[in-house]
């Protein structure tokens, strides 16, 4: 009863911190003035409104700090207002980077220098751009860490003799 009363506060107050589309007032005004500033430069206020998305990165945009609704934009073209949008580029192709050499204690107390590679591809780009503030990075920590995590389990003959089991362990 309890943990469903907990889920119903929870689901409420995500709900509660969603864009409903209402800016204010005061957002109402500044979107007039960056309309007006793009109607009084209009030919020069193209190059600044109009970006192009690739076919494999995806836009998310922030207007007036928050997130708009449709989720991420493109492949293509893509209008932004001066001053009042930002946007933020991810790239969903498979991105591979390398772990550098770790130094790990087993299970059986040897010492043992291990590497890895790893291949991650970002699936929602929204999730990517607004929960966390450099993917890229945390994803090389989280590899370190689990690298580092799961061979300390593990004593030195598993880890010789059983590499496919920890590599899907660690998947």
């Amino acid at each position: 009863m309890s943990q469903e009363i907990t889920h119903q506060k929870i689901n409420d107050a995500f709900h509660a911190d969603e864009s409903d589309g209402d800016i204010g007032l005061c957002g109402w005004i500044l979107t007039g003035f960056s309309w007006l500033l793009i109607l009084c430069t209009f030919p020069f206020s193209l190059c600044v409104c109009l970006k192009v998305v690739q076919e494999y990165e995806r836009a998310v945009i922030f207007r007036l700090g928050r997130l708009m609704s449709g989720g991420a934009k493109g492949p293509g073209l893509l209008f932004v207002l001066p001053c009042i949008d930002k946007f933020f580029i991810a790239d969903l192709r498979l991105i591979t980077f390398d772990v550098p050499p770790q130094e790990v204690l087993t299970k059986d107390s040897v010492t043992v220098s291990v590497d890895a590679v790893v291949y991650y591809r970002v699936s929602n780009a929204t999730v990517s751009i607004a929960n966390v503030e450099n993917a890229h990075h945390s994803t090389r920590l989280l590899a370190q860490t689990t690298l580092r995590n799961v061979l300390g389990t593990r004593n030195l003959h598993e880890i010789l003799g059983d590499r496919e089991s920890i590599s899907t362990f660690m998947q």
